[in-house]
């Protein structure tokens, strides 16, 4: 795993990135947004996996930036933690239940070295009577390149889709 998100983070060369600095508008650089894609893609992939299989925490560590923030807006309030915090809180439901989340839709923005990323979800695990569990809803990644042309995560923020609040129709994907 950890060779998976260093491949994708690496697929950007620093010099084609390099003259993008101190852009003045919106960046519709292809270049740009595959590196983000493949970003978003790899921290989907980290946290991903059947019951039992453990996940790789160093590649997590790898795709964020040092003081990253994890955000989870909740129907009863929220709850916000570094990298390690969700490790902590989130790790034994993603080995024990199995988790597995994928992007529907990524809207990518880019200006000059950051970048936002609405990225809708669909997730899935296994309930501890054995019933499948799901959840659809939308992540708000904040990425910062670095000097050497790979983005990194400096936030995501999140939030469940519910009856009152479902995914805009352009968010859903196929």
């Amino acid at each position: 795993m950890r060779a998976l998100a260093a491949a994708l983070l690496l697929s950007v060369p620093a010099a084609a990135s390099a003259g993008h600095h101190g852009e003045s508008a919106m960046s519709e650089n292809i270049e740009d947004k595959a590196a983000i894609n493949a970003a978003v893609d790899a921290v989907y992939a980290v946290i991903s996996g059947p019951v039992g299989q453990p996940r790789d925490w160093d590649a997590m560590r790898a795709l964020f930036l040092p003081d990253a923030k994890m955000t989870a807006l909740r129907v009863d309030g929220f709850w916000s933690g570094s990298v390690e915090d969700y490790i902590e809180r989130s790790g034994p439901f993603l080995i024990d239940r199995g988790f597995t989340e994928s992007a529907l839709v990524n809207r990518i923005e880019v200006y000059g070295d950051i970048a936002h990323a609405w990225s809708s979800y669909a997730g899935t695990w296994t309930n501890e009577d054995g019933s499948a569990g799901s959840v659809r809803g939308i992540n708000s990644f904040q990425l910062m390149r670095q000097d050497d042309g790979r983005w990194l995560v400096q936030s995501i923020y999140w939030q469940a889709e519910t009856p009152a609040n479902p995914l805009p129709a352009d968010m859903e994907g196929k």
